[in-house]
């Protein structure tokens, strides 16, 4: 970590306390962390934003993790009334708005890899009825947005994420949820894999570790996405013009 580095200059990133100098030299000179820009025709994706990464009240995450062992603790909660703000005005300017959360058999034969590095995989959150994998109910969604039911940390990873996004002639995504070393990451590495344009909502996402956080926004900033903070996004969104897309109905039967 570099040495006398200020956290609290104006313009600081998550990251920058965690940078040496050289480090800091090294990007610079490679040209990373260009701005790219948003794109034309986004969509709003909300990864894994359910119980499980956000625990049932907000507490920190030392105590969340005890029952809701991948939970974010109050950063999770930080970071939820930004996503629902972002979430409304999707609605308002009619952009699709595609959740990922997870999916797995009872007795979690499915889960595969994930078994392999946490002891505790195999558990279900203590004394709760609660399905980790519900969206938490603040930024539920609606019934014209989108649910992708995976099982790896990418939303793309066995899908039909790239499929709807080309349905719905989309150019970009804009990134918001957790954890931004894991599944935001993952799914941002697959977008950014695509072609597609991807901006990552600094405030809008979460992780358990401080650092991990900080350190992976940094990594996706430098070579995947443009990591913004929500207040720069919600202006970009506002500015779109209203009705792009041609979305679900959220209707049933036939239309």
């Amino acid at each position: 970590m570099s040495e006398g580095w200020s956290g609290g200059h104006p313009n600081a990133r998550p990251w920058d306390r965690f940078l040496t100098e050289r480090d800091r030299e090294v990007i610079d000179i490679a040209g990373y962390g260009a701005r790219q820009g948003f794109g034309t025709r986004p969509a709003l994706l909300i990864v894994d934003v359910n119980y499980a990464f956000c625990g049932d009240k907000r507490e920190p995450v030392q105590e969340s993790i005890l029952r809701w062992r991948q939970s974010g603790g109050e950063e999770a909660w930080d970071a939820l009334p930004i996503i629902a703000d972002l979430t409304r005005l999707a609605r308002i300017k009619g952009l699709p708005i595609i959740y990922t959360t997870g999916s797995e058999r009872a007795d979690k034969w499915d889960r595969g890899g994930w078994l392999w590095k946490n002891s505790r995989s195999r558990e279900r959150p203590k004394a709760t009825t609660i399905d980790g994998n519900t969206i938490m109910p603040q930024i539920a969604p609606a019934p014209q947005d989108i649910v992708i039911y995976k099982q790896k940390p990418s939303g793309f990873h066995g899908t039909n994420l790239i499929d709807y996004l080309l349905l719905l002639k989309c150019d970009s995504v804009i990134v918001t949820g957790t954890a931004t070393s894991g599944c935001v990451r993952a799914t941002v590495v697959d977008a950014f894999s695509h072609n597609l344009r991807v901006t990552v909502v600094e405030d809008g996402c979460f992780e358990r570790c401080q650092a991990s956080h900080a350190v992976n926004l940094f990594d996706m900033n430098s070579k995947y996405a443009d990591v913004l903070p929500s207040g720069e996004v919600r202006t970009f969104m506002e500015g779109l013009e209203t009705g792009l897309f041609d979305l679900p109905t959220g209707s049933r039967g036939n239309v």
